[in-house]
């Protein structure tokens, strides 16, 4: 593959990534106007608009990636940005909330397929120091979208309607779709492929829930995102509407994503000295710690804490979270590498579906303070705390 072409593919693969992202974090400071013009009712009604993203996400996740090793990586991928392109469409004309909440999954179960395959896609066809390039700039874009795409989604509120950004997305999907069909060659030959086995994804399920390892940091890791899913769908409430923010919400939201970039830049530079386990054991601890300590303040200022206390405890954990993010994923399919494949498809369906039900109990549960976030990343820390010990306890037994 030539320079040129090398960077082209580079770019098409974050581009693919990247709608995952955009499709979260653009909607972020819009979701209490959308929530108000289709009737929603309860203000907690709002967070739905994320959440129903992530249902569907974690049902594709499960079936794309197998999936693609049966019909090659390009028709996957086709078939996963329709299917997100009709539940944009559907979001973007929608007229009562019941249809923007069957849009939003329809999207998040198509989003699935070009984050699941397109890294697939680098699998095929590098190795060694090549993929290590192309993931780091795929990990650089995924840390600047967070960054970035709640500003965009705010400018866009401020200069036009709510629509505008589902109308952005959808043509963000379209303009991959034509990328990839005439600039991308197929990476999985015919000779590669496999016929697509229900029987071989359930064996990888079980074999993946036996082994202690990857159990406990799978488990982990959906307490993780978990946290992270509840504090998505309140962050508006939070921070725009609680402590008054209003537009400055996308500021503070930034300042947070980019803990989690500085988290991922430090340990891409130590990992390799330090080691995955001490870092994530490190991270989890002082997580804990900190929300415990600060749930001490939050009922001592009856659930809302001064905004600067806030903003610095939020930046820690995310900081945290940037440690633990991609090396519980490494340790959870690190003792499954004979079946890489599956055990990955069924490890993200697992953590998706604890993240998805824990982010929207505390989601649900928000009544005006900060009282339900801080407790979900101080009771999901803990229980992922556990889940490692419990794994790192066992692990010699099954080496």
């Amino acid at each position: 593959m030539t320079s040129s072409r090398s960077a082209e593919f580079i770019l098409l693969v974050a581009l693919l990534n990247a709608i995952v992202a955009m499709s979260i974090d653009t909607m972020l400071p819009a979701i209490g106007v959308i929530a108000h013009d289709l009737g929603a009712d309860d203000p907690n009604s709002r967070q739905f608009i994320i959440t129903t993203f992530f249902a569907g996400m974690t049902l594709g996740t499960l079936l794309f990636g197998p999936v693609s090793d049966s019909t090659g990586r390009k028709p996957a991928i086709f078939v996963g940005i329709l299917i997100y392109s009709a539940g944009s469409l559907m979001c973007l004309l929608s007229t009562s909330f019941t249809a923007m909440m069957i849009g939003r999954f329809i999207a998040g179960f198509g989003a699935s397929s070009p984050r699941i395959v397109s890294m697939a896609m680098v699998r095929d066809g590098m190795a060694g120091s090549s993929m290590a390039r192309v993931m780091s700039f795929v990990m650089t874009v995924f840390m600047l979208v967070p960054i970035l795409a709640p500003s965009i989604g705010q400018v866009v509120l401020i200069a036009f309607s709510w629509r505008v950004i589902f109308a952005g997305l959808l043509v963000m999907s379209v303009i991959a779709g034509v990328w990839l069909a005439i600039r991308q060659e197929e990476t999985l030959p015919p000779e590669r492929r496999r016929p697509f086995s229900f029987a071989a994804l359930v064996h990888a399920g079980v074999e993946s829930c036996k082994h202690p390892v990857t159990m406990g940091y799978t488990l982990a890791s959906g307490f993780i995102f978990g946290a992270l899913i509840g504090y998505l769908g309140t962050s508006q409430q939070i921070f725009a509407e609680q402590y008054q923010q209003g537009p400055l919400f996308a500021l503070w939201f930034a300042c947070f994503a980019s803990a989690i970039a500085l988290a991922m830049i430090l340990n891409g530079r130590f990992v390799m000295k330090l080691g995955m386990r001490r870092i994530t054991k490190g991270a989890i601890r002082v997580s804990v710690a900190i929300s415990l300590v600060m749930l001490v303040f939050v009922y001592g200022y009856a659930g809302q804490p001064p905004l600067a206390m806030l903003g610095v405890y939020c930046f820690i954990i995310f900081f945290c979270n940037g440690l633990m993010f991609g090396n519980y994923n490494a340790l959870a399919l690190e003792p499954m590498g004979h079946i890489a494949g599956m055990a990955s498809s069924v490890s993200g369906f697992l953590y998706s579906l604890i993240s998805f039900v824990g982010g929207s109990f505390i989601g649900q549960a928000y009544q005006g303070t900060v009282t339900p976030m801080v407790l979900g990343f101080a009771g999901f820390g803990v229980l992922a705390l556990l889940a490692t010990e419990w794994g790192e306890a066992r692990r010699h037994r099954v080496s």
